[in-house]
């Protein structure tokens, strides 16, 4: 069995940590809330959202030890730094505390009103 880290996860830990500012257990507890699941893009069965399902694989991320991850975790710690990095450069004028731009930007692990 190779220890070997997947390709791309000593580059992309850093971005992930810094773009997922919540906690595993603050994310958990946030997911189950209304408001979290009130946004997003529903697929076409129209139960989850996708930032909701990426939240959901975002827990299992911070729960697992660096050792391992998977090339999958990896690819997915990548789509999540887009995200946020793309969904914060579109801030809105105005409050955002209870905006659904903010709900879905923590469905992502990043709350921007944090510290």
């Amino acid at each position: 069995m190779s220890t070997k880290a997947p390709e791309g996860l000593d580059e992309v830990w850093d971005d992930f940590r810094s773009a997922v500012n919540m906690t595993a257990g603050q994310l958990e507890k946030w997911l189950d809330t209304d408001e979290s699941q009130s946004v997003g893009q529903k697929g076409s069965s129209g139960d989850e959202s996708t930032g909701h399902a990426s939240g959901r694989r975002i827990v299992e991320i911070l729960h697992a030890k660096k050792g391992d991850l998977d090339d999958d975790d990896v690819k997915h710690m990548h789509k999540v730094v887009g995200y946020v990095h793309r969904h914060l450069a579109q801030r809105p004028d105005g409050d955002v505390e209870h905006s659904r731009w903010r709900y879905s930007l923590m469905n992502w692990g990043h709350d921007p009103l944090a510290g």
